[in-house]
């Protein structure tokens, strides 16, 4: 039976804010019942395992940073658009550095297909056709894009760029301005 007060949603949200304390990869069903202060086969009824919990937490998170990065790019375009964009990934991993590791998790192509990760290619299909690239160029865009911001973000979560005197924020506006001017260019041409 069900524990009254107990939802799933209740569960997730709970995963994903302990995901924020204590890094994705320590989230499991044990975890979150000692949060609500139940036994663990209590939340059973709810979840099927650890791993079921995971994949909630990594789509409720691409829900909430795929509103965030629509409204970040509401009305905007060029530059400007691709810096909101950006903006909106590193803020996120910045105040929820768990929800962001679970974006990351590698779903079944099911489970991917009806996610909000669909959403987030879509904006970024959007932002791209304001620098009017063409196929294959914009699929190489994307992937450049997902690549340096994932990248930058995962380097300063770590500490990357702590060993500098050059300000992470200065290099990060420098990064956009680059990939602005790559991407208003055409991009790189390719041989072959």
């Amino acid at each position: 039976m069900a524990r009254a007060g107990l939802t799933v949603e209740r569960l997730v949200v709970a995963g994903a804010e302990l995901a924020d304390e204590v890094g994705f990869d320590q989230v499991t069903v044990a975890a979150v019942a000692r949060r609500f202060g139940v036994r663990t086969a209590s939340l059973y009824s709810h979840l099927k395992s650890s791993q079921d919990l995971k994949t909630r937490i990594a789509l409720y998170a691409l829900e909430e940073l795929a509103d965030l990065v629509a409204d970040a790019l509401a009305g905007r375009a060029g530059r400007d658009a691709l810096a909101a964009f950006a903006d909106a990934y590193r803020d996120y991993a910045a105040r929820h550095p768990g929800r962001y590791d679970a974006t990351r998790l590698r779903l079944d192509a099911e489970t991917a297909a009806a996610s909000a990760g669909v959403r987030h290619a879509q904006m970024s299909r959007a932002l791209l056709r304001g620098y009017d690239l063409g196929e294959p160029e914009q699929t190489h865009a994307v992937r450049m894009l997902g690549s340096v911001f994932h990248g930058y973000i995962s380097l300063e979560a770590a500490g990357g760029f702590s060993h500098t005197a050059v300000d992470a924020r200065q290099s990060w506006d420098w990064i956009i301005d680059s990939l602005d001017a790559l991407l208003r260019s055409g991009g790189v041409r390719t041989t072959g």
